[in-house]
């Protein structure tokens, strides 16, 4: 790949993704659109540009190009005390001062969702809270740029090995194990998948297409591979679709020092609107 070739890549990943993309990573974008480049057809990166952005190319090649090039690292019960301060101190909180999730369902969000193990660990999670607190009721929205990363939450399918974070009980209770045990695959139950609303979104987009805030929005390790402006803008947006008092949970690899966005610190690397 030509260096001007990737600067023709790197200005639309950069422009309409948000992702930053120095010169050091034009070898991993090279190695990453091989395959894409091979089964198009086309004999060079300069080819295969001209193809993915003609009107033929936008319909059926810019998506697959997307989905290449987006990052997509995911567990179960990633950062797992998230989810203990979620039902020890947000929802509770929610429920005391604003009757979320009593009065009406509280709406959760799953920003960047991946494969899908965020919104199906936060569906567990959500279903136990609700045994000990019955009034309680939620809905989960599960979004990704990736179309291919949200067939694979639709599917709900998975590796044991990736279920391996997965307590026990929770694992009797909200998973099925393939009836081929050589395939040592595990699948979300059914009760749990029709929990979880799915859509593609591009965090770049004007109008995220939100019908109503949400009350508490994942957004873990996202912005990371924003620059800083574009990491103020989208954060802004999200605190837009964001309810008063609602929360926000990042990665622990992401700090919002300098930018300039309506949340207040109540946790490490959680927040709440102000």
């Amino acid at each position: 790949m030509s260096d001007r070739t990737y600067a023709r890549f790197s200005a639309y990943v950069e422009t309409e993704l948000g992702i930053k993309m120095p010169d050091k990573k034009k070898t991993m974008l090279q190695s990453r659109l091989q395959k894409r480049l091979r089964l198009s057809g086309k004999k060079t990166f300069d080819e295969y540009y001209d193809y993915v952005f003609s009107p033929e190319g936008m319909q059926t090649e810019l998506a697959p190009m997307v989905d290449v090039i987006t990052t997509n690292k995911t567990d179960f019960f990633r950062e797992p005390k998230h989810f203990d301060y979620l039902v020890q101190t947000a929802l509770p909180q929610l429920i005391r001062s604003r009757g979320i999730g009593v009065q009406r369902a509280a709406r959760i969000w799953s920003a960047g969702c991946s494969s899908g193990e965020e919104p199906y660990t936060l569906a567990m999670v959500l279903s136990e809270f609700r045994a000990i607190a019955p009034d309680f009721r939620f809905s989960i929205l599960a979004t990704d740029i990736s179309t291919r990363m949200l067939d694979k939450v639709k599917r709900a399918v998975y590796a044991q090995e990736k279920a391996a974070p997965v307590s026990m009980a929770y694992k009797k209770k909200y998973l099925m194990r393939s009836r081929d045990r050589s395939r040592k695959l595990v699948r979300i139950v059914p009760e749990l998948r029709s929990l979880v609303r799915f859509r593609q979104l591009n965090f770049m987009t004007a109008d995220y297409g939100l019908r109503e805030t949400m009350d508490i929005i994942f957004c873990r390790n996202v912005i990371i591979y924003f620059d800083r402006p574009t990491q103020e803008k989208v954060l802004n947006h999200l605190c837009r679709c964001l309810t008063r008092g609602g929360y926000i949970f990042m990665g622990h690899s992401e700090t919002l020092n300098g930018l300039k966005v309506p949340l207040s610190p109540v946790a490490p690397t959680v927040y709440r609107k102000i």
